[in-house]
């Protein structure tokens, strides 16, 4: 193997190797190890707060938003309205609602990742009436019928129902929950004006329990959160007692009703300067390669006034020129930072 290829894990050779034992820890932000321990977790137990603030943000203390950015967040922290962020790819937006749980202590983000068929149904619960409707048949087989507490009966409903991430921030509580509604411009054109009623009022209906209400004990039904977690549910009306900090981002791909924006603070975050490059590079994988990658992050910074860029693919390029140290550094960077607005 030539010096040029000794940083190849694959070769294409055909033949079997132990290539794997020389792979090095994944990046921070792609590192899922966490989900595996089986110790008490803390509450980003998965690992998702690392892999967007950052394993070593510890090196970014001496970062601050900027002023526009920090009016805006407190403003709609303050009003109780939903911040809507728009930006680029990779200019932080999804970050930004991480940064705001961990600094003033709220817990793990909800995130409901928004796709072209996501409807405001997903965001709230889902109920599983055929998983209900098997249980009833096995139940009526096995001679249980529809017994008080048997899979399928009345009192046993919640069990087959799941709060969303937006179900889930909406649930009553002392501190508000952080919610990220992500990439809203994905979405169809129905959406953004379904949100509407259930961002301005903060609470939802569950049919399915409110018209069992009166046949379940006390009201309430116990049904399970995006957490994992097991809350009571009365009367199958969810109210939150705090609005939860709710972030929608978008990439600016389409305009939003008027109705919408009238209800959020429009926060914009503009192109990132040097600083503030060097300072997420430095969040993610150190001083050290802040400093080794700075011709990288200025190449970057000077193409990104011309082309559209996201800063995943920096991070991309400073962490495998560093951990794999290919002889041809410039050209590899070169390769992974591709225009993401380049004709098709």
């Amino acid at each position: 193997m030539t010096e040029s290829s000794e940083w190849l894990i694959y070769r294409g050779a055909g033949e079997p190797h132990d290539g794997m034992s020389r792979l090095p820890p994944p990046p921070p932000w792609r590192d899922f190890s966490a989900r595996g321990a089986e110790t008490v977790q803390e509450p980003d137990g998965d690992g998702s707060r690392d892999r967007r603030l950052g394993a070593h943000r510890h090196l970014a203390e001496l970062h601050r938003p900027g002023a526009e950015e920090l009016e805006m967040i407190n403003a709609a922290l303050y009003l109780r309205r939903p911040l809507l962020v728009t930006g680029s790819p990779g200019a932080g937006k999804s970050t930004l609602a991480h940064s705001v749980a961990y600094e003033l202590g709220l817990g793990e983000v909800l995130r409901w990742s928004i796709v072209s068929r996501s409807a405001l149904q997903d965001g709230l619960y889902h109920y599983d009436a055929i998983a209900r409707l098997q249980d009833v048949q096995i139940a009526a087989q096995g001679g249980y019928g529809s017994a008080a507490g048997s899979p399928g009966s009345v009192e046993a409903i919640g069990g087959y129902i799941r709060l969303g991430p937006l179900g889930t921030a909406l649930l009553p509580s002392d501190t508000p929950r952080v919610l990220l509604i992500d990439e809203l411009d994905k979405s169809d054109i129905d959406l953004p004006n379904d949100l509407l009623n259930v961002l301005e009022e903060g609470e939802f209906e569950i049919p399915e329990l409110r018209r069992l209400a009166d046949r379940l004990p006390d009201g309430e039904a116990e049904v399970l959160t995006a957490d994992g977690t097991k809350v009571r549910v009365r009367d199958g009306r969810v109210r939150c007692t705090s609005f939860p900090f709710v972030v929608l981002t978008s990439n600016g791909e389409r305009d939003f009703p008027a109705p919408l924006m009238r209800r959020c603070i429009h926060l914009e975050l503009g192109r990132p300067d040097h600083n503030r490059l060097a300072t997420f590079v430095r969040a993610h994988l150190g001083d050290e390669a802040a400093r080794a990658g700075d011709d990288l992050i200025a190449r970057f910074l000077e193409r990104s006034h011309s082309e559209l860029l996201a800063t995943d693919q920096l991070l991309n390029a400073l962490y495998l020129t560093d951990a794999a140290a290919p002889p041809s550094r410039e050209r590899l960077a070169d390769l992974l930072i591709q225009r993401l607005d380049r004709p098709r």
